[in-house]
């Protein structure tokens, strides 16, 4: 068993991996997915640049986790996908997990573990068949529980810890993994605010100074908007929208696809997703965003409103195109 204070202090930084990984880190063409015979993803592409923060966003069952985990290796996929520059079917196990590290939001847990040697299970792919972990290794776990504030955990059973507390122990592992590509499915969902800042400052840290490439499926909208460098947002299996976050993250694409009322603000770093409280019968905020899409063709004519004294659009409207907001819309593609 390993321990805190094995190995270097904890003012080492860990690995992001091999230097040597050339390529795009992601090429996706024409991604589809199929569980239980029906279609969850059908015929996305997807880029993911050196170095960027890409956040896939959307609906629940819009298909996210599935792209996350397809792009893992975790999911078979029909389709044209390359890790940096190898197809995925030519990489073994081994091979692509010092490629990419996943974190997934329900792994199976070897029971009765403890946090320190789970984490260390991250460096598997570097050490040798028939062979025991390095000094080295259990100096790259120790800096990643110091960065994580886990050192006091180091020996207590992942089973006996909170929510919030398993899953800083989750990313541990797969930053101690050390590899370049970054893979989280929605990482902060457990973390008291705090702990999300500290998480998701580590990891945009890590991806500035050593150039860690993250994709990262993300339920907040404003984290979303705050940290990534593009967004992707799927519908029902489809990319409709992708770019930057101030182009996806519009009233007119939130009210659309997640039938959401909302004010999207300015922010210092990203645009602000703002819920607003609708009064009306259920059945009238049902229809409302189908309706009100359909109506409005022109930036700021509403035909549903139109000569009406005590109706008031909230903020500028934008142009749209046959009802769809006046983004980079894609259908299948990116």
């Amino acid at each position: 068993m390993t321990g805190a204070g094995a190995g270097a202090g904890a003012g080492a930084a860990p690995e992001t991996g091999p230097a040597t990984a050339a390529g795009t880190p992601v090429v996706g063409r024409d991604l589809r997915v199929r569980l239980g015979g029906a279609p969850v993803l059908d015929g996305v592409d997807l880029t993911v640049a050196a170095g960027e923060w890409v956040a896939v966003i959307g609906p629940n069952g819009a298909g996210k986790s599935t792209l996350l985990r397809a792009v893992g290796g975790l999911l078979p996929v029909d389709g044209s996908l390359d890790l940096f520059g190898t197809p995925i079917t030519r990489l073994g196990r081994r091979a692509r997990a010092r490629l990419v590290a996943t974190v997934v939001q329900s792994p199976v847990v070897p029971a009765g573990i403890a946090v320190a040697d789970y984490v260390l299970l991250g460096r598997t792919p570097y050490v040798p068949l028939l062979g025991r972990e390095s000094a080295a290794d259990l100096a790259v776990v120790d800096d990643v529980l110091a960065r994580l504030d886990l050192t006091g955990f180091a020996h207590r059973r992942l089973a006996t810890l909170s929510g919030g507390e398993r899953q800083r122990v989750l990313l541990a592992r797969a930053l101690a993994q050390g590899a370049p590509l970054l893979l989280l499915d929605e990482p902060t969902s457990a973390l008291d605010i705090g702990h999300q800042q500290e998480v998701l400052e580590l990891v945009d840290e890590l991806r500035r100074d050593r150039g860690l490439t993250v994709l990262a499926t993300m339920h907040d909208l404003s984290v979303a908007g705050e940290y990534a460098d593009r967004l992707v947002l799927l519908a029902a299996g489809r990319t409709v929208a992708a770019g930057p976050p101030a182009e996806v993250l519009t009233e007119e694409n939130l009210a659309r696809y997640y039938r959401a009322r909302v004010r999207v603000l300015p922010g210092a770093h990203g645009p602000l997703v703002v819920p607003v409280r609708d009064r009306r019968p259920a059945g009238d905020r049902t229809a409302e965003p189908a309706r009100r899409d359909a109506d409005r063709s022109v930036a700021g004519t509403d035909p549903s409103v139109a000569g009406d004294p005590d109706h008031r659009e909230e903020g500028p409207l934008r142009v749209v195109e046959h009802g769809e907001p006046a983004v980079r819309q894609v259908g299948g593609r990116d």
